[in-house]
């Protein structure tokens, strides 16, 4: 979470001191951001709106923030981005993945507002890219998986197939496999980002497979309540 909330505010700092959407006879500088789940996830939601509050904090009067939250990744996220540049937002940050076309979309009708895509690669003029080396931290998770677990068996609750999903899955399998070669790590997809009932139930799968830990990249805390008879297992929660 402290990468992303040094991300968001060392943009806004930068943005406010060069001022290429900002200028100086401005009253204030209105910033926009555009959540997948709720800011109470915990989880990535929440690391993104920690860092709008330190925006606040730090900036003051400079500032002035809104955020949309529970938006679709995919073709209706348009609506919700273009709504918030038609209200004045110079700068707008699209904080999933599955924004990546709407926010490109948007920002070509839009080219005086500049917006920030999280995880993407696909950048135009008014339209740049942040992330952090997250797979460095699941390799040490999966070092830290393979010395505690008894099983040899870690599950991962995996959201989508995309190359930040896949590169933190391949990281914690090779964290793990450096303390024991023979760890397995068995995978389920649930093909969202905040769906407590959807993880929960994946959670349950890779217990019954015998995972005696179990890691996820979703965003809720609800694989982290097991079921009475697993009090012995171990569940970790490492999404950000």
């Amino acid at each position: 979470m402290r990468h992303l909330t040094k991300l968001v505010t060392v943009a806004l700092a930068a943005l406010l001191t060069f001022g290429s959407a900002y200028s100086a006879s401005a009253d204030k500088l209105k910033v926009g951001f555009i959540y997948i789940g709720p800011p109470g996830d915990h989880g990535w939601t929440y690391a993104h709106d920690q860092g709008r509050l330190m925006v606040e904090n730090m900036l003051g009067d400079h500032v002035e923030t809104t955020f949309v939250e529970g938006v679709p990744e995919g073709p209706d996220s348009e609506r919700a981005i273009a709504k918030l540049a038609e209200t004045g937002h110079k700068l707008i940050f699209t904080t999933s993945f599955g924004y990546m076309e709407p926010t490109l979309k948007v920002g070509k009708r839009f080219p005086d507002v500049h917006f920030e895509h999280a995880t993407g690669y696909q950048r135009i003029d008014n339209v740049s890219t942040y992330s952090a080396r997250f797979y460095e931290g699941r390799y040490v998770q999966g070092v830290i998986a393979g010395k505690v677990s008894k099983s040899g068996v870690i599950g991962y609750i995996a959201s989508f197939p995309i190359p930040e999903v896949v590169r933190g899955i391949n990281a914690f399998m090779l964290g793990a496999q450096s303390v024991n070669p023979n760890m397995k790590v068995k995978v389920v997809w649930v093909y969202t980002w905040f769906d407590p009932p959807k993880e929960a139930d994946a959670a349950k799968v890779l217990m019954d497979q015998g995972a005696d830990i179990i890691t996820q990249h979703t965003d809720s805390t609800a694989a982290l309540r097991p079921p009475p008879n697993a009090a012995s297992m171990l569940l970790a929660r490492l999404r950000t």
